[in-house]
């Protein structure tokens, strides 16, 4: 399940975009054609199609073609600000990131789901729902299950006598201190800094690991104070990689590339804000990896016990100007089904694997995938999803998003390159914050 859509939405790489005749052919107009058919629906997110016996199995129980287009996620959010602004039509279901649903909301641009699904009845086996929820619309249905895991070479944690893996971040820093030491570990621990998404969402992180978040419901800073969990976030992360725990490169590294050439080359024993599905795509990849069947998935250490996971999954939903909204709905209840989200993740087998699925958003798809030979680390994940993952943001993603991430992770960089002090850091986010709110 290797999650080449989480590398391409973190790192900024773009994915080839494919299969673009049908989404363009029909982009030209700004009402439903007369040519549209109720039996056919158009699909734009950024995987590939799942097999095409089993949406030929959709086509027969349902009467409706699946004419699916898979475009790169960076190019998918330009070409869904392009059609909506100028209300064309492009898809009847369609991808919305967690990050996005704030700017969705505002906009009107996505149809509410609530009347299609309940809320109440799905949030005890979706525990990401809440993440695609604003002002209680149900912007989109969460179809993957991503959140942010740290990560432990087992193998070097036992060499160097930690048999216990701790739970607090100071056990974890002393933890890492001794690993270091017994595997010749300068920099035991990776946390990324270059300025990219990874850095943004690794302080989101981080600040659930101290019992918080950075926003409020209303949106407003929650991190200026030296006693909140935000701030005390920021100065350990910054600390960390000050103090040596991090390598000094790390100012200038990805998530993407920490996870390939560290941690999975054996550089560091350790990766704090990692993405779950990593151990198999990444670490147990032989052709890649020096560690392979060595790493796994541990609970974030937090101030006093085990943290909080913070979700950063992607969802699917109808947008606003779609042909076929019933067609749309029967496709996303097929596709976010259990069975079906556990058969993308590996249920039977490969050859019916959505390619770079990363996991399902059902925990009963999870109990699938355990009982079938716990998959993928299945109950590993699903106990870390169940007890600890979290929307990053209690009201959904704001609206202005993009602008807010930006000065998170510039700051946050600048912070940790010696060019501004924590202080200044966050009265530079706060600032931003204040100002976007201001604007609306």
């Amino acid at each position: 399940m290797k999650d080449l859509r989480i590398v391409g939405r973190r790192t900024g790489a773009l994915a080839a975009a494919i299969a673009l005749v049908t989404a363009g052919a029909a982009c030209g107009s700004s009402s439903p054609s007369s040519s549209s058919s109720s039996s056919s629906i158009t699909v734009a997110v950024a995987y590939p199609a799942p097999p095409k016996a089993l949406l030929d199995q959709f086509t027969k129980q349902t009467g409706i073609t699946v004419n699916w287009v898979n475009i790169g996620w960076d190019d998918l959010q330009t070409k869904i600000a392009a059609a909506m602004s100028a209300n064309t039509y492009f898809a009847d279901a369609a991808d919305v990131d967690w990050s996005k649903v704030g700017e969705y909301e505002k906009t009107g641009w996505f149809i509410p789901l609530n009347n299609y699904f309940s809320i109440s009845s799905l949030s005890s086996d979706m525990p990401q729902l809440g993440t695609f929820i604003v002002d209680g619309k149900l912007i989109g249905m969460p179809f993957d299950s991503s959140f942010i895991v740290t990560t432990a070479n087992a193998n070097d944690f036992k060499k160097a006598g930690v048999t216990s893996m701790p739970t607090t971040l100071g056990g974890f820093s002393s933890a890492l201190a001794k690993v270091g030491k017994a595997n010749g570990m300068a920099n035991p621990l990776d946390i990324q800094f270059a300025t990219a998404e990874g850095l943004s969402t690794c302080w989101y992180q981080m600040t659930a690991a101290f019992g918080g978040s950075v926003l409020s419901s209303s949106y407003s800073p929650e991190f200026t104070s030296p006693s909140s969990p935000g701030y005390k976030a920021m100065t350990w992360m910054v600390n960390a990689y000050k103090s040596g725990l991090v390598p000094k490169a790390n100012i200038n590294v990805t998530d993407y590339d920490g996870f390939t050439t560290e941690m999975a080359k054996n550089r560091v024993a350790a990766v704090l804000c990692d993405y779950s599905g990593s151990v198999a795509s990444i670490y147990n990849v032989p052709s890649s990896s020096s560690v392979v069947n060595q790493t796994e998935y541990v609970q974030t250490p937090g101030a006093t016990g085990p943290g909080m996971n913070v979700a950063n999954p992607d969802g699917i939903g109808i947008p606003r100007n779609a042909h076929n909204v019933a067609g749309a709905v029967k496709f996303i209840k097929w596709f976010t089904s259990t069975e079906n989200q556990a058969i993308w993740a590996g249920l039977d087998g490969p050859k019916d694997v959505v390619s770079t699925f990363p996991l399902p958003a059902r925990l009963s798809s999870f109990k699938l995938l355990e009982k079938a030979g716990n998959i993928g680390q299945a109950s590993q994940l699903a106990a870390i999803l169940a007890a600890h993952a979290k929307a990053p943001f209690p009201n959904g993603a704001p609206p202005w998003y993009v602008q807010f991430s930006a000065a998170v992770q510039t700051n946050i960089h600048e912070a940790a390159a010696g060019q501004e002090t924590i202080a200044q850091a966050v009265s530079a986010i706060a600032s931003t914050v204040n100002q976007l709110k201001a604007s609306g």
